[in-house]
């Protein structure tokens, strides 16, 4: 991708086009590819600024409503107070599962966002679609993307990049401008509850050139990636949904771990990285990252070079709304170089913004916090809808999403089943960051084997043991998901295992032990349906054969 030299003027929002440009443009009038924001952009250096501030209550408002993505409730029409703000400035919106109507899916989607562009064209529509565990369009049934997981197994970064674009066609169709993905994190400690399948492996240099192909691929289709969660929240041992986790190791370590995928995504022109709200001493003892000066503007900024959107984690996580609250971290992140802030899935109404917004003006008005930091924040938020405007599609090719799932899925031994199978469903806690959405190989079995029995067990019961005593003589399948994080299940594959030795182990996790899988197992890599249906082709292969 070509870049064009550009200057922007965070005081009046002019944007300048080479040396001789003759003028001042908008970013759409000249941009015809993908164009992240200038390494030319002039940075605010100061903390503080006792000038008295030259705009008005009304312009400071818009300007600080540009930096916030709220979420909101409803699915065919944005509420009145929405409307109002995107109408002042208001920066863009998250939409979340609450938000799509299975009944009328991506046309829904997209009859929402024009809604929501209509209300203001610079609004920039975001949402968390990672594929795999973490779905927001597909919400209802499971997603139809392999997830990171399943990806990183694969390794064939081409495919990645044309997953990644076949979702940034998916996207951009509905109407929707920045995904929230790739997640960048490596997955470096077994016990993690919130990364896991959604990174793309262990390695991180495999997590980098994964990275980098799916900030590519789906930005060749004019919808912003987002690489998260910066400076990396793999191995951490604590969600940040819940608490502040740590990150506790050298800063030499997080260079060769956490750092390379990060590094990747801004060599592939990403166009926002993500916070993570995490602390780590070696960078900042005080502050968590999304707070953190010496690790956004000093590291991310500064030492890796990326002038792009910098967005925080959502707000409404208890990691920031719990210890400082959302108003004061606003103010915090855009000291410390953020730009865009995310509220999150629990605020959907006007009245904690309104605060938001009083506090952060009232921190421009008092000096405390720069004009120019907030204008240029809110600068880059804006230019990000207008250069999305300009990027014509790259070609597509269909069918990379299914082609991929069907790599990805592997198996030991004979999987072949004989009959319908009993399938004992090992349900694990669904994490905060995917929700509830509906999983695993028995549904899909059941589709294409008549007579399947799908039994869900949890850690309180029922026994694993009594589905097979009612069924005697079936085969039995066995699908665990987050073993490693979750022993009970490892003790209710060896009981079942004791009674009928010829179980065969579906695993929708990763890492989970070889003693656990067996010699007969299915590695699903993550709980997408597209790599469960996968699974299920597999096992019903014998009886079921493939459709010509």
């Amino acid at each position: 991708m070509r870049r064009q030299n550009s200057t922007c003027d965070p005081e009046t929002g002019a944007h300048a086009v080479g040396e001789h440009s003759g003028g001042t443009r908008e970013p759409s009038d000249v941009l015809t590819t993908w164009q992240p924001q200038s390494r030319r952009v002039r940075r605010h250096r100061g903390t503080a600024d006792m000038t008295p501030s030259r705009r008005g209550s009304a312009q400071l408002r818009s300007l600080a409503l540009g930096t916030l993505f709220p979420g909101f409730e409803g699915r065919s029409e944005p509420p009145a107070w929405l409307r109002r703000m995107a109408a002042e400035g208001l920066g863009g919106v998250v939409l979340f599962g609450r938000n799509i109507d299975p009944e009328h899916g991506d046309a829904g989607v997209a009859r929402l966002a024009a809604a929501l562009h209509d209300a203001g064209p610079d609004l920039v529509i975001a949402v968390d679609e990672e594929g795999g565990d973490v779905t927001r369009l597909d919400v209802a049934h499971g997603s139809s993307l392999p997830g990171n997981a399943a990806l990183g197994a694969l390794d064939d970064p081409s495919a990645t990049e044309q997953v990644a674009a076949e979702l940034g066609s998916r996207l951009r169709a509905c109407g929707i401008d920045l995904n929230f993905a790739p997640v960048a994190d490596v997955d470096a400690h077994p016990d993690n509850p919130v990364i896991g399948v959604r990174s793309f492996g262990f390695d991180p240099e495999l997590v980098a050139r994964h990275v980098a192909a799916f900030v590519a691929g789906q930005q060749s289709q004019g919808v912003a990636a987002t690489a998260k969660h910066f400076p990396g929240h793999g191995a951490t041992s604590e969600d940040s949904h819940l608490t502040e986790p740590v990150l506790d190791a050298a800063l030499e370590v997080i260079r060769q771990r956490e750092l390379p995928p990060f590094q990747a995504a801004i060599k592939a022109d990403v166009g926002v990285i993500m916070t993570a709200h995490i602390r780590v001493p070696a960078l900042d003892p005080d502050a968590p990252a999304t707070l953190s000066a010496p690790a956004i503007t000093g590291l991310l900024r500064d030492e890796l070079g990326f002038d792009g959107v910098v967005m925080t984690d959502g707000l409404d996580m208890h990691a920031i709304s719990r210890t400082v609250g959302h108003a004061e971290a606003a103010v915090q992140a855009l000291l410390a170089g953020v730009d865009a802030l995310c509220i999150g899935g629990d605020t959907v109404g006007p009245e904690p913004l309104e605060r938001i917004v009083d506090t952060m003006v009232d921190a421009v008005r008092s000096g405390r916090l720069p004009e120019r930091r907030l204008a240029e924040a809110a600068f880059r938020v804006r230019s990000l809808r207008r250069r999305l405007r300009a990027v014509t599609p790259a070609p597509l090719a269909r069918g990379a999403a299914a082609n991929a799932a069907v790599r990805a899925v592997t198996t030991s031994g004979d999987v072949a089943l004989p009959d319908a199978p009993v399938v004992i469903e090992l349900q694990d806690r669904p994490s905060i960051a995917a929700g509830a959405v509906p999983w695993g190989v028995g549904r899909q079995l059941a589709e294409r084997l008549d007579g399947t029995v799908v039994v869900p067990v949890n850690e309180s019961g029922p026994d694993a043991r009594h589905a097979l005593t009612a069924h005697p003589g079936r085969p039995v399948v066995v699908a665990v998901r987050g073993v490693r994080r979750q022993p009970w299940q490892a003790d209710v594959v060896r009981a079942v295992r004791a009674a009928r030795p010829e179980a065969i182990v579906v695993d929708h996790g990763t890492g989970t032990p070889p003693e656990v899988l067996g010699e007969r197992y299915v590695l699903a890599h993550g709980a997408a349906r597209i790599t469960a249906e996968a699974a299920a082709d597999l096992l019903a292969s014998r009886l079921r054969p493939p459709a010509r």
